[in-house]
């Protein structure tokens, strides 16, 4: 059978976050089988695009539900149906919609790299600050729609998506919120479009584990359907953001695991990593080991933050990652400056943890 190691690849134990360049996550059981049965067998890709949103949207207290091929899939289909919903008749020549110049709205602090997905519709981006005043500044007839990222470096003065949802609800426009890496915690997945948020969009192949190369939106069925008819199997806009049988029973059986998830037993096996590897690094000469709480994506698990003394080992943070990387196992951890660097239980399976504190203590002690 091929393998990694046939193209010259090693495997590496995750330390570092469920990032898209590892692999995201790793597939349960449940959603392998899933997506093996899905492979035996033709069926109609439409038809069971609908049955699947229709489940996971029962599922998750949601009117409707679409899987995308990623989250970033979904921020260009969003972006679309909500072009669409300002100028239905534009969906036969979807192409004449970047002519009408509609426009997204942003917090200049919630700008990040996967927002530029939204832009390939054709949506012109409006940054603003994050006052009441420039969100009803910026609002005018070609504003399509107003989008929320929950990982932005928001401040206290910036709105809340709570206001950003009732100001965008006085002049009827949906706001879509990019929850790409916002679970845990479970609740999300209904509790941002109960706030009032249009589209709520997930990452299927994070901390769902279902296929890496899947993604949910959730929420108004009035725009989910609207990208039906440009999406695959059909011809238009989304047909290269194509979704197989596969992924769809994948990431169906990926939400149904993790609705059933003990999540507390999963936050307490975090905090003890945590508590391992703190005690274990926090005495070494040169190291500081913390708890740090919440995690890189604002999740509500902790991880381990680890401050080098650089000086003292000869390396930086960055140096020592890539030492990480060519241990054997290898193990990947995440980088945050040239003294720091974290260790994320999240991606670990049982057993790991010991794998990456021994780890840890070789290359501290001897860098």
């Amino acid at each position: 059978m091929t393998n990694y190691q046939d193209l010259g690849l090693r495997p590496l134990i995750n330390a570092y976050a469920t990032v898209t360049k590892y692999g995201g996550s790793l597939m349960p059981p449940e959603v392998l089988e899933a997506m093996n049965e899905a492979a035996s067998a033709f069926v109609s890709l439409a038809e069971l695009q609908r049955r699947v949103g229709e489940r996971i949207a029962k599922l998750t207290r949601n009117e409707a539900a679409y899987i995308t091929s990623g989250a970033a899939a979904g921020l260009m289909l969003s972006s679309a149906a909500c072009a669409l919903h300002k100028q239905p008749r534009a969906l036969d020549q979807f192409s004449a919609l970047a002519a009408l110049k509609y426009e997204a709205i942003i917090l200049h602090s919630q700008r990040n790299p996967y927002d530029y997905a939204t832009q390939q519709t054709g949506l012109r981006q409006i940054e603003i600050d994050g006052s009441p005043a420039a969100l009803r500044a910026a609002i005018n007839d070609k504003t399509a729609c107003v989008f929320w990222f929950p990982r932005g470096l928001c401040s206290n003065a910036d709105l809340t998506l709570a206001e950003t949802i009732a100001i965008a609800d006085e002049h009827g426009l949906p706001v879509i919120v990019d929850a790409a890496a916002q679970l845990p915690p479970v609740e999300n997945l209904w509790r941002f479009t109960q706030m009032g948020a249009a589209l709520a969009l997930f990452s299927g192949g994070k901390d769902l584990r279902g296929p890496q190369s899947s993604g949910l939106m959730l929420g108004r069925r009035d725009l989910i359907d609207l990208i039906r008819p440009i999406s695959n199997p059909n011809h238009g806009l989304g047909r290269p953001l194509k979704v197989g049988k596969e992924e769809l029973m994948g990431a169906l059986a990926a939400v149904e695991r993790y609705l059933k998830l003990d999540h507390a037993a999963r936050a307490r096996y975090c905090e003890e990593a945590v508590r391992l590897f703190c005690d274990a690094l926090d005495p070494l000469p040169g190291v500081d080991a913390q708890r740090a709480f919440p995690n890189e994506a604002g999740q509500p698990l902790p991880w381990c933050s680890v401050t080098i003394d650089s000086a003292k080992f000869g390396k930086t943070a960055d140096e020592l990652v890539a030492d990480f990387l060519g241990h054997d196992p290898a193990i990947a951890v995440s980088p945050l400056n040239e003294r720091q660097f974290h260790l994320n239980p999240m991606t670990l399976n049982p057993g790991e943890e010991i794998i990456v504190r021994d780890a840890c203590l070789q290359l501290l002690r001897d860098p």
